[in-house]
């Protein structure tokens, strides 16, 4: 817990969920083994986030992609979503947290929905902490869905298409409902966002770890957020004096995504750039 300072603390954590399937093999056992030992993870990660003070945590549980893999896997990971959701729903009630779900949920199996779509109404008025799940979710078809429905309104007349804006789409995209991610951490050792959160994460911090998801512990996350905190550290000196010379005052509060410049919400990670490279990053 002393890696993490209270101040600078991200808002909004996506985390990436990789690499269950390798743990599993690894041990000799079936894929299936390693998911039911991430679920466990989740368990863990969700709680120290909420103690944390964490507002928001999105989590990629089930990728629009996922569907392709082997019919047993899949439906071990639906059967292990619709275990969770059964055994989390006290804690999750009790802990004021709200459940929101993004993705094509009309695409999971009728005995995850029935459970999914009660939690996420008694949680509706939950302000604690937000846990978005992300099942059956890609950030490309999110963006093409919300494309339709503005040009669909502009066809028939109840849209201007020239008032069609960043800000226009922005609000039609389910995963920034909780606002952009601050810092989005992808486990198992690849380097990329594989479909995830691709709109809000334009000026996110990115974490990448050969930590494989069921052994991501909460020291893990604990760096994850330190070094994040450091790079928005390291912006602050000049960003300030960008903000006094703006019209701003010094102690103008950080916005999200250490956008701590009014005109240059990438200006975290220039100055980080500038201060060395970064374990992680």
């Amino acid at each position: 817990m002393n890696l993490v300072e209270a101040r600078n603390l991200p808002r909004h954590v996506g985390i990436i969920m990789d690499g269950n399937g390798r743990w599993a093999e690894l041990r000799g056992e079936p894929r299936e083994a390693g998911h039911k030992a991430g679920s466990a993870a989740v368990r863990r990660i969700v709680r120290v986030c909420r103690r944390l003070g964490v507002e928001a945590l999105t989590l990629y549980a089930f990728s629009e992609q996922n569907w392709a893999r082997p019919r047993n896997e899949v439906d071990a990971l639906m059967g292990l979503l619709r275990e969770y959701l059964m055994s989390e729903r006290c804690e999750i009630l009790e802990n004021d947290i709200r459940l929101v779900a993004i993705g094509d949920i009309s695409r999971l199996p009728e005995p995850v929905r029935d459970v999914l779509d009660p939690l996420r109404k008694a949680s509706a008025t939950n302000r604690q902490m937000t846990l978005a799940l992300a099942l059956s979710y890609g950030a490309r078809e999110e963006i093409a869905a919300a494309a339709r429905e503005l040009a669909m309104e502009a066809v028939a007349g109840r849209l201007d298409p020239e008032a069609i804006d960043g800000a226009l789409l922005a609000a039609r995209l389910p995963s920034l409902s909780v606002g952009e991610p601050d810092l989005i951490i992808r486990t198992g050792g690849e380097q990329r966002l594989s479909n995830f959160l691709l709109y809000g994460a334009a000026y996110a911090e990115l974490s990448f770890t050969e930590r494989l998801w069921p052994d991501f512990t909460e020291d893990d996350l604990f760096a994850a957020i330190a070094a994040y905190q450091e790079r928005v550290r390291a912006a602050e000196p000049e960003a300030e004096a960008e903000a006094e010379a703006e019209g701003g005052g010094a102690d103008e509060p950080a916005r999200a995504n250490g956008a701590l410049g009014a005109g240059r919400p990438w200006h975290a990670r220039e100055v980080a750039s500038h201060n060395g490279s970064r374990t992680g990053v």
